[in-house]
């Protein structure tokens, strides 16, 4: 204390603006030390190698790693980088750390879209954007040429909002139009409506509109009392239909009488 308090005022202060200077060069001197100013080094590339390989390749470099994002490439093997933060080739600071997104090793789930009633050309539009294949496309009497009648995934439907992987390839049976094979109109009055449907589907002939009597509650067991067009017009001429072509059924309750005005019995031969 007598040290200080001896000495002049001037001296004192002279000391401590000293004191203060070498305290701030003494900073400046070892932030350089601290940060790594002035030490920069490359960043190697390792797009597209594995993730183990990768981090190993940065770390001698003197880089840390570290995992931004996981994405799933179809085309990439799983764990492999599909890209680097910073890229390749630029000079950063040593100790840096190199951000990866790598590739998924499991697809995403994802909901199945309806595609029903769809062209070709937009179901393969939505199928693309959403990341999912088309695989086999066939075909099968319909009036609606190349309308998506229904859509597959492992060999069975798959119904609208299913989850599906990304990458998965989808099955879509397409209608033919209406096809140049003429038959005669079958006589469906008089038959159940599930079994109707069954046999005039095995014959390429599309159920149309479905007209249920208002006690009707399940429509599968209903009978059918009418039907458009019938075997025979009003002039008693035979009718006929191309497969494609559609059938109008209307349905009751209880099994008819009589399965149509002319008094014929069900039949179903095309």
């Amino acid at each position: 204390m007598k040290f200080i308090t001896h000495r002049p005022l001037w001296v004192n202060i002279l000391v401590g603006i000293l004191l203060a200077l070498g305290i701030f060069a003494l900073i400046l001197l070892s932030l350089g030390w601290l940060t790594g100013h002035g030490k920069a080094s490359t960043v190697p590339s390792v797009t597209g190698k594995s993730y183990e390989e990768a981090r190993k390749i940065l770390k001698k470099a003197g880089f840390d790693v570290d995992i931004q994002d996981s994405i799933y490439v179809d085309t990439a093997k799983p764990m492999t980088v599909i890209r680097q933060l910073p890229d390749a080739d630029e000079v950063v600071k040593s100790n840096r750390t190199i951000f990866l997104i790598i590739s998924r090793a499991i697809p995403p789930l994802m909901e199945m879209p309806n595609l029903i009633g769809y062209s070709y050309r937009n179901a393969e539009m939505v199928l693309k954007n959403m990341d999912l294949k088309i695989g086999d496309t066939t075909f099968k009497p319909d009036f609606a040429k190349n309308a998506i009648l229904e859509q597959h995934y492992n060999g069975s439907p798959i119904a609208p909002g299913a989850k599906i992987r990304k990458g998965s390839t989808v099955s879509l049976v397409l209608g033919d139009g209406v096809g140049k094979k003429e038959f005669t109109v079958p006589v469906i009055t008089g038959m159940e409506f599930c079994k109707a449907r069954e046999i005039l589907e095995a014959n390429g002939i599309v159920i149309g509109a479905i007209v249920t009597d208002a006690n009707v509650t399940d429509t599968c067991a209903a009978w059918i009392y009418k039907q458009n067009p019938e075997r025979f017009d009003e002039e008693k001429r035979i009718q006929h239909i191309r497969s494609g072509q559609t059938i109008d059924v209307w349905l009751q309750v209880d099994k008819p009488a009589k399965s149509d005005s002319a008094g014929t019995k069900p039949t179903t031969d095309l």
